[in-house]
């Protein structure tokens, strides 16, 4: 049984948990529909952030756990159903624009609350989740400086990695 002293720093863990399992799911969906497009460099990305929140989930779950708390899995939010890759690019920002404010707020709180290791976990995920969003940003200013070009450029690459799979010619 968790310690009272922890129980909001479990119950804002458990939050952050919900949001990155959302993460997670949302960019494999954008990852499955630019795969089947043809969009390949940009349908490795979302399957890397993908990763990388799963493993934010796990570090998540860790502490919840070593706080003998109860790891609830569950969503934040359902997947959206976004299928436009100028959609999926401004989706995938503000998710991760929430998700920081969010975890700047259980940052704080928990530092309030004199937990500062769960303080340093928050500190660390809004980092990683700061490149996400500012990788997102790129590929978005990159879809409003070139337009269809930027799309076709996805649909070369992978033609080029089947022609050359292993980089062999």
């Amino acid at each position: 049984m968790a310690e009272e002293k922890y129980q909001h720093s479990i119950d804002v863990l458990n939050k952050a948990l919900a949001q990155e399992n959302t993460a997670s799911l949302q960019y494999m969906f954008f990852h499955f529909i630019c795969e089947d497009k043809g969009y390949r460099p940009l349908a490795k990305y979302f399957k890397k952030t993908a990763i990388d929140e799963m493993r934010h989930a796990e570090t998540l779950a860790e502490r919840i756990l070593f706080l003998e708390g109860e790891i609830k899995m569950t969503l934040a939010k359902p997947v959206q159903h976004v299928t436009d890759v100028q959609g999926m690019l401004d989706y995938s920002r503000q998710l991760e624009k929430d998700t920081i404010e969010d975890y700047n707020r259980f940052s704080k709180e928990t530092s309030d609350n004199l937990d500062a290791v769960t303080h340093k976990v928050f500190q660390d995920l809004i980092v990683q989740e700061e490149e996400h969003m500012d990788q997102f940003r790129l590929e978005k200013d990159n879809m409003q400086e070139y337009g269809d070009r930027y799309l076709a450029l996805q649909v070369v690459e992978n033609l080029t990695e089947v022609d050359h799979p292993h980089g062999h010619e």
